[in-house]
């Protein structure tokens, strides 16, 4: 058919009269699309509410700050709480036979493992170690692990490694079962999904020195505290990416399996689990490093190990022997990271033939232990069950002349680019300070109001209600002012850290080189404990704000890199080949195809960049943020709970508010998530 054949006659307009011409109707479709826009009407309703409420709001409380009026005083039922805890630990059922058996399970699980390191002495356990990384993930991972553990007894930080890998063994099996059970219940049910979201939002974003006092009153200075503790904070990213995982399944394949007559267990068991398997050992790889990261924090209520050793140097400026022990920290991270994530990809594939033949096939697990045995049973004979004294090396003095000429060169005086002192000057007087007399000068209810509008846009009135009660909360506690302080630092750290994590992450998406030069670094900022670079952040930066921000930048920025690079990679590669085929560039395929089909792992970065950055909140009361993270350092110092929690539950609340106005909630994103 020619192209003038269906072309319409010249002529007369043949519309009724007042339909209007197509041109007209061109003309007024976009203001038709825009009253017919959900968010426009949204805004309608938000508006109308605004003109009926805010006179009343302003008329009744002149004041833009929250009005007392509307506090809440409750610092003497929590006091009450604290002293009832207090008298009743020793005589009550609760804590005799339910509190009682879980410190009771832990000691003996951490004692055990403990036992059993000691048992094997240095040559065993690292002979063990490296034979096992060898059976499951190859010789590299296998001189990783040699090269790690000796570098621990080097360093002269044998003993200490042991105690923290008992503990760390303990609390980060606990840490998989349970966020994968809570996973697995969300990944599987919408109800579920909804209901565990405030919790793990709680569990990840309550700062661990906010919950170390409630812990110590019922647990006690030890063992059990620090593994619960440390289990509160690794377990949530295990459940968050094990729902991620379960609810992105490829939908054709669960058809096809349930068409095929599998039962519920089968279709989880042969489809849902296999295909989130990426997912689930990052979750495993982020429970680890979290947990690790726990090492100095749980120390403080009586971990013991490496994070008592930094703790102690620290208490000293003793950059030296900070970083001593803070590296093995880290190398027991990368050791665990690698070897549990080769195991998780070699599931269901024969065993690596680039090992001898005795490493080779199901017998192999006897061959290791028959080696781990010898070695063991000759270390003992030769007397010889730690790393010996002489073996070790001091790096302490070195460190801490480079950290000395860091300073001397690096803090002022630098030419063209300044120094690190006027980087953190220009970023507290052109962005913190702004933003903070902004959002302190903002009245109380355009706060909310703010809060409500965001949070409506991307999502529902339920999220829109839930962020705006999170944010009344606040004021209800009685400390918005501090609250604002603290909102004004996280913002502009999680505006950095995404920036910066979405620009790596793309870049690292994109070349394997890159993703493989930067996993180490990135296992580095993760695992290394906060305190440890705390010192050197401080000297370079001073004391206030800046450090706080820096240091939780660098803390934050692994986890929105690596969740960005394993949702960029996991796009589907038949989209990408069909855009290729129709001439797409690398930039549209990014923009066009990538990054929307990566959407829920985005989202999921934004969320863990912004909890990773409040849980950070606390280490930059330390060094002069001041806010909400200053008042849970003074409750844990001074033990008052009702302080320390009271401002920790702000945090929560200012974690959720987040969480809600940078996580979609509609049904268009529960369907693709």
């Amino acid at each position: 058919m020619s192209a003038t054949a269906t072309r319409p006659a010249a002529g007369p307009a043949t519309e009724p009269p007042g339909t209007g011409t197509a041109a007209d109707g061109a003309r007024t479709s976009p203001l038709r699309a825009a009253v017919q826009s959900p968010a426009v009407r949204k805004l309608a309703v938000l508006v109308v509410l605004a003109a009926v409420l805010v006179p009343i709001a302003h008329n009744t409380w002149a004041s833009g700050s929250w009005p007392g009026a509307l506090t809440v005083d409750v610092s003497e039922p929590l006091g009450k709480a604290s002293d009832w805890i207090i008298d009743n630990r020793d005589s009550h059922w609760i804590f005799l036979y339910f509190f009682g058996h879980i410190s009771n399970a832990v000691i003996i699980c951490v004692r055990a493992v403990y036992v059993v390191l000691l048992t094997l002495g240095w040559a065993g356990v690292t002979v063990a170690s490296t034979l096992v990384a060898w059976r499951v993930a190859g010789v590299r991972v296998a001189v990783t692990t040699v090269v790690s553990f000796a570098v621990c007894g080097l360093l002269g930080m044998w003993v200490p490694t042991m105690q923290t890998l008992a503990l760390m063994a303990v609390a980060v099996t606990a840490s998989v079962l349970v966020g994968g059970a809570l996973g697995l219940a969300g990944g599987l049910s919408e109800r579920a999904f909804r209901a565990l979201r405030p919790v793990l939002d709680t569990m990840q974003v309550l700062p661990a020195f906010a919950y170390l006092l409630p812990v110590v009153l019922i647990f006690g200075i030890g063992v059990p505290g620090a593994v619960l503790a440390t289990v509160i904070y690794a377990a949530p990213p295990m459940a968050r990416l094990t729902a991620l995982g379960l609810r992105g399944a490829d939908a054709g394949v669960l058809e096809a399996v349930t068409s095929l007559g599998a039962t519920w267990r089968q279709r989880l068991l042969s489809a849902r689990l296999p295909l989130a398997r990426k997912e689930l050992l990052l979750g495993v790889n982020q429970a680890i490093m979290m947990a690790l990261s726990m090492a100095v924090i749980a120390s403080v209520i009586g971990g013991g190990g490496l994070g008592d050793r930094v703790y102690q140097a620290l208490s000293s400026v003793d950059v030296g022997k900070a970083l001593a022990a803070g590296l093995p920290i880290v190398l027991l991270a990368v050791v665990m990271d690698r070897t549990t994530a080769s195991a998780g990809e070699r599931l269901g594939e024969p065993p690596a033939e680039d090992g001898p033949r005795l490493l080779r096939g199901w017998p192999a697990w006897a061959g290791v232990a028959v080696i781990t045995a010898v070695v063991t049973l000759a270390g003992r004979l030769a007397g010889s069950q730690t790393w010996p004294t002489g073996w070790t090396v001091a790096v302490e003095e070195p460190v801490n002349q480079f950290k000395d000429w860091m300073v001397d060169h690096l803090y002022t005086g630098v030419p063209v680019v300044g120094g690190t002192a006027e980087w953190a000057s220009h970023y507290v007087t052109w962005i913190l300070d702004p933003l903070r007399e902004g959002l302190q000068g903002l009245p109380w209810y355009a706060v909310l109001l703010i809060v409500a509008a965001l949070a409506w846009l991307i999502g529902t009135w339920a999220t829109a209600l839930t962020a705006t009660a999170a944010m009344a909360a606040i004021g209800v506690l009685g400390v918005w002012e501090p609250s604002m302080d603290t909102l004004s630092q996280v913002l502009a750290a999680v505006f950095v850290t995404l920036v910066l994590g979405f620009a790596i992450g793309i870049a690292a998406a994109r070349s394997t080189r890159l993703e493989r030069l930067l996993r180490p670094v990135l296992d580095v900022c993760q695992t290394m404990p906060q305190f440890v670079y705390l010192i050197p952040v401080v000297a370079l930066f001073g004391v206030g704000r800046a450090p706080a921000a820096a240091a939780a930048i660098v803390y934050a920025l692994p986890a929105v890199i690596r969740i960005t690079t394993q949702g960029l990679r996991n796009v589907d590669p038949a989209a990408l080949e069909s855009a290729r085929s129709l001439g797409a560039t690398q930039g549209q395929q990014l923009r066009q195809v990538q990054l929307p089909l990566a959407r829920p792992a985005l989202l999921l970065a934004v969320n863990q960049g912004v909890v990773l950055v409040l849980a950070v909140v606390i280490i930059g009361g330390l060094v002069g943020s001041g806010a909400l993270g200053y008042e849970v350092v003074f409750g844990l110092a001074q033990g008052d709970l009702a302080t320390g929690l009271v401002a920790g539950a702000a945090i929560v609340c200012l974690g959720l508010m987040l969480d809600r106005v940078t996580q979609p909630t509609g049904r268009r994103d529960r369907k693709g998530a």
